[in-house]
């Protein structure tokens, strides 16, 4: 492992493929299922079959390439856009979204989405239906105002942003001004949906350890009430797995609406 300064995420990249084997795999001995790919998906599936999350239009701001998460969601919303930092992430997801040779098998994931909805007889289906979602994977950086400029997007009914303030904000001032700029993406009365990782300093991908800003669920709960978010949900899990290439203590999923 690099015993060198932590590298950025946004700032020096990271190769997307080993990030996935390593987090998101549905390869033995893979530790980390509970808490990256079942945690989330079981909290959002509950919240949008019981009515709590609810729109049309969603963005979703993530590390990496995953897609696990937005299964339970394209059941709802009917246009989703995937913003990334990374030309690597959008080429991986890309290949993932027009079935091309060498795509990253999710089958593990839409399995789980398809139990639990009770749809296991529907496996094509949801990828299907996923897929035909997605409008769009674009570019983004916290560097301009508008994240997506050139492209000016409209406001999103929801936002998922998983486990990416964590990683481009190197201290409480970052964090803030990046989660304003998440949300200025939202339309009032929206939802933003935030998964992070608790008391976490850093987390590995491939022979690279990463900078992680290290904050504690008071913290996240605060930076919502200053930016005007009031709390509609929150749940966290305490980390279930053993393991060095990440030190964080729990995940947090938690979701808060924007004022009118």
């Amino acid at each position: 492992m690099d015993s060198t300064t932590p590298k950025l995420y946004h700032v020096h990249g990271m190769d997307s493929r080993d990030h996935l084997d390593l987090y998101l795999s549905n390869k033995e001995g893979m530790v980390f299922a509970d808490d990256i790919i079942k945690f989330p998906m079981v909290n959002l599936y509950y919240l949008l079959s019981n009515g709590r999350i609810e729109g049309k239009f969603l963005i979703d701001i993530s590390i990496g390439s995953f897609i696990h998460h937005l299964y339970s969601a394209s059941n709802f919303f009917k246009k989703i856009i995937i913003l990334k930092f990374q030309e690597k992430c959008i080429m991986e997801l890309s290949r993932w979204l027009h079935d091309r040779t060498g795509a990253y098998d999710w089958s593990h994931t839409s399995s789980a989405a398809a139990e639990l909805e009770g749809t296991r007889d529907q496996l094509q289906e949801k990828e299907m239906r996923l897929r035909s979602s997605i409008m769009q994977i674009l570019k983004c950086t916290f560097e301009q105002e508008n994240i997506t400029s050139p492209v000016l997007l409209p406001l999103a009914d929801c936002i998922i942003s998983a486990w990416i303030l964590e990683v481009i904000s190197k201290n409480e001032d970052e964090y803030m001004k990046n989660l304003e700029k998440i949300i200025k993406l939202l339309k009032p009365g929206g939802q933003l949906i935030l998964i992070e990782s608790l008391d976490q300093t850093y987390w590995t991908a491939g022979a690279q350890r990463f900078h992680c800003f290290k904050y504690n669920e008071e913290f996240v709960k605060n930076a919502f009430g200053k930016v005007g978010l009031v709390i509609d949900y929150c749940a966290v899990q305490r980390r279930r797995n053993v393991s060095d290439v990440a030190d964080y203590k729990a995940i947090i999923f938690i979701v808060g609406r924007k004022g009118k």
